[in-house]
């Protein structure tokens, strides 16, 4: 008998009968002779609503409260998931995260896992029950209610997997596994049946949507393996994608796929001291707010000043912002400012480790097409840059047929 931890995304329960169907599906996962846990997230557009009334309310509420209320969306989809299995004559009981006692840290609307109790789904599970519990949220040590931030249902349904020691997370979502780059950018895009959790762990990072970068995180650092299925397969009879720690990558395969992010925006400030800890007295009270930094620049003139250029998430820019002109003021800094019309994008394959000049390929090929490069980060597996918004979508299909993705060879 193997345990199975599944997650399903709000379009999956978007309705009563999709709601039906993801019930019907479990059952026959359960009598494979498996033990099930499903993870879901609130019912498509239900967190947008909730959203809407803070923002109608009190957009400058305490982060607190908005968990609070951002929390409700997959309660209801757990109960009502519960009650669809026991009216197909399946046993289920739902838990909310606080009540699985997934514990976090306090950062809320951003918090992180610290603990799960698995002993009471431990008992459900023998006692023959489906366990279905809310993603997305946690409770830290004083009861107060946490969220993971957007797809954090991704990341409970892995750290539950962990926990439990399944033998697989299966992430089923509105396609049917992960490919080459969006086929809504480039028609020409492949599916890919196999991925290295390090390959997937770079394309989330780098703006890929499939996968939440925290919940490969988890399952990079535990070894569990994540199958990525289309939850409108009503047999899994299609496509999926398997992401495990280990993959015989082909060895005239260098880069397997194309990742993309709109959602940064690029901040700079010139002419600051060129001396030690200048970078972390410009990063520290970026740090100290809570906002991730992705790719950073520091250029040294002559006159002993530094130009220091980083990145953020476009929701936190106007909050970075304010905090960077700030800090450069008091550093003596010549100009403070920002460009929200970027874009990131990401060449990533494990087999770039033995293949020279694919930086380079990279480069010429963008640059044939008259688009210049405002940034450049590199790892062993991943080459990303930054791009204006503008070029984005061209800059994915001319890497895409530079690197010959559209081939079956991936």
């Amino acid at each position: 008998m193997a345990l199975i931890v599944q997650k399903y995304g709000g379009t999956s329960v978007g309705s009563p009968e999709r709601i039906a169907a993801v019930a019907e599906r479990v059952i026959r996962w359960r009598k494979k002779g498996n033990d099930v846990i499903v993870v879901v997230s609130a019912m498509s557009g239900e967190t947008n609503k909730l959203v809407a009334l803070i923002n109608a309310v009190n957009p400058q509420g305490s982060e607190r409260e908005k968990d609070a209320i951002l929390s409700t969306g997959e309660q209801v989809t757990i109960g009502l998931l519960a009650m669809a299995l026991e009216k197909q004559g399946q046993p289920a009981r739902s838990y909310t995260g606080a009540q699985v006692r997934i514990l976090t840290d306090e950062a809320h609307t951003k918090a992180r896992i610290r603990d799960i109790d698995a002993e009471p789904i431990r008992k459900d599970l023998a006692a023959g029950k489906v366990v279905v519990v809310a993603g997305f949220q946690g409770v830290t040590a004083d009861g107060s209610i946490t969220t993971l931030g957007r797809g954090g249902s991704d990341t409970t349904g892995v750290a539950l997997a962990v926990a439990l020691k399944a033998d697989e997370c299966q992430i089923y979502t509105d396609v049917d596994g992960v490919y080459t780059t969006d086929p809504r950018i480039e028609p020409k895009a492949r599916h890919i049946p196999r991925l290295t959790l390090e390959e997937m762990l770079e394309m989330a990072s780098q703006g890929s949507k499939v996968l939440q970068i925290r919940s490969v995180e988890f399952a990079y650092k535990y070894d569990m393996p994540i199958r990525v299925l289309s939850s409108f397969d009503e047999f899994d009879q299609g496509n999926s994608t398997l992401v495990t720690r280990e993959e015989d990558v082909m060895e005239e395969v260098s880069v397997r796929g194309i990742a993309f992010n709109r959602d940064e925006a690029q901040l700079t400030v010139t002419g600051v001291p060129d001396r030690p800890g200048v970078a972390y007295q410009i990063l520290g009270p970026i740090s100290d707010a809570n906002i991730e930094v992705d790719m950073i620049v520091q250029n040294t003139g002559s006159d002993g000043t530094t130009d220091f250029t980083f990145t953020v998430h476009k929701n936190d820019y106007a909050k970075a912002r304010g905090i960077l002109c700030k800090t450069g003021e008091a550093l003596g800094a010549k100009q403070c400012n920002g460009d929200e019309s970027i874009a990131k994008v990401a060449i990533v394959g494990a087999g770039m480790r033995s293949h020279a000049g694919v930086a380079s390929k990279m480069f010429k090929t963008l640059a044939d097409e008259g688009i210049n490069i405002r940034m450049i980060s590199t790892s062993e597996i991943k080459v990303a840059v930054v791009v204006d918004e503008k070029y984005l979508e061209l800059a994915v299909r001319v890497l895409h047929d530079a690197f010959g993705l559209a081939q079956a060879t991936i």
